[in-house]
């Protein structure tokens, strides 16, 4: 059975807000995390390009690199200078013997310098020494300089990100995620007031719509009751045969009034009653195997051909009697109204939260422009072939409630060789 956590609407807002604003709070220190320790990094290799271009203009210039690198200070005490050729050989380096390196030329940074004419690599571990440098390197005419400093903790610490910005702008962000929580309690409180306002007047407004049509619906079985009524107590003399006729108009009347005060109380309980309605194990199975007996005890011109395809035992969470009566008025609309011969009933979909059925008949279907208007109350496609039938046009409105109060859904459709089909969805709750 499915299990579900509401949250308020000021609880959504709330969320949401929070859920919006930490994700451009992380991104955003994120991208100021990687760009402080890109900035510190060419900070650095700026320091060293500029060693790297005096040392290159000495060797234009005909001056021994040995004694400029002897005479002249060096921007970090550690520093590791190296002399390479343009195809990548190693002629000089001042920590390690040049013969025994190899080529360079697939280094990054030698691939940067001899590409754009400068370059850096941070923490790649050196071959010769097994050592972590950060290199930085600058192309001359006939050599490229490379200097490297060892990867130590000390330059670890230089190239790390301030942290101090980002605990700023994470204590800010937790601020206005406290602030952000209470105006949206306010402001979720008052759309929440509004909202309920709003259904409050819409549910009056339907119940008003309802009376309304009741009273309207009420009007034709009394005045013909009625009519019978002050035709029998006038003390005219009549057949007997027309005697019967009055007392049995009186009684379809009746009857009629009848049904349509248990359909309306039946939205009605369904509407205001939701924790009223008892709850228990349903097997939709038998619900069918009762509605095919009814079937066959009807009259031969009314009956219909139940077919079901339910290869696996239905059970859901539920109210018998309103899940019955949507395969009930759903089959007594199929006899009614689509001048069919068979109805046809399927397992879609089954699972332990929700189950899919499609309720079919093999009759003439209803126009397109008819078919969002079925589920609506009193809606009748033919109205006086329903009044005749008995209809109250409030069957496929119960169908469309009780489908709704077991967190389902229903819609209707013309089926492609003819007839209506209704497809909807019934959970556990």
């Amino acid at each position: 059975m499915a299990f579900a956590i509401k949250l308020s609407f000021h609880k959504q807002l709330f969320l949401q807000l929070i859920a919006f604003s930490w994700t451009i709070v992380v991104c955003f220190i994120g991208f100021q995390y990687l760009r402080e320790k890109e900035y510190k990094s060419e900070f650095l290799s700026a320091q060293l390009q500029l060693y790297n271009r005096h040392l290159l203009i000495a060797i234009e210039d005909g001056e021994s690199y040995e004694e400029y690198i002897a005479s002249h200070e060096k921007p970090f005490d550690d520093l590791r200078i190296t002399l390479i050729t343009l195809s990548g050989a190693v002629i000089y380096d001042n920590t390690i013997p040049a013969d025994s390196l190899g080529n360079h030329s697939n280094r990054p940074e030698i691939v940067d310098a001899l590409d754009n004419g400068s370059g850096y690599h941070i923490g790649r571990q050196s071959k010769s020494d097994g050592r972590e440098y950060f290199y930085s390197a600058t192309s001359g005419k006939r050599v490229i300089v490379r200097t490297a400093i060892p990867y130590s903790s000390t330059l670890k610490d230089l190239l790390e990100a301030d942290w101090s910005f980002l605990i700023v702008m994470i204590s800010i962000t937790l601020s206005m995620s406290v602030i952000a929580y209470f105006t949206t309690r306010k402001l979720g409180k008052d759309i929440e007031r509004v909202n309920h306002y709003e259904a409050e007047q819409e549910k009056n407004r339907l119940k008003r719509q309802l009376t309304n049509n009741i009273n309207h619906e009420l009007k034709t079985p009394v005045a013909s009751i009625q009519v019978c009524l002050e035709t029998l107590l006038s003390g005219i003399t009549l057949s007997e045969e027309k005697r019967q006729e009055l007392i049995e108009r009186c009684y379809t009347n009746n009857e009629r009034l009848r049904r349509l005060l248990a359909d309306v109380s039946l939205i009605t309980r369904i509407e205001d009653g939701n924790a009223l309605i008892s709850k228990e194990e349903v097997v939709i199975n038998d619900i069918l195997c009762d509605i095919a007996d009814e079937l066959e005890i009807m009259p031969e011109n009314e009956r219909m051909t139940l077919h079901t395809n339910f290869n696996e035992k239905v059970t859901l969470n539920g109210n018998l009697s309103l899940i019955g009566s949507i395969f009930r008025n759903l089959t007594e609309n199929a006899i009614a109204y689509s001048e069919g011969k068979n109805i046809y009933i399927s397992l879609l979909t089954n699972n332990e939260q929700e189950c899919k059925i499609r309720f079919e008949d093999d009759g003439k279907g209803v126009g397109m422009e008819q078919l969002p208007h079925l589920f609506e109350r009193f809606y009748r496609v033919d109205k006086g072939r329903s009044r005749q039938k008995g209809g109250t046009g409030l069957g496929l409105s119960i169908v469309k409630h009780a489908v709704q109060f077991h967190g389902g859904t229903i819609t209707a459709s013309n089926r492609p060789n003819g007839g209506l089909r209704f497809d909807f969805v019934l959970k556990s709750n």
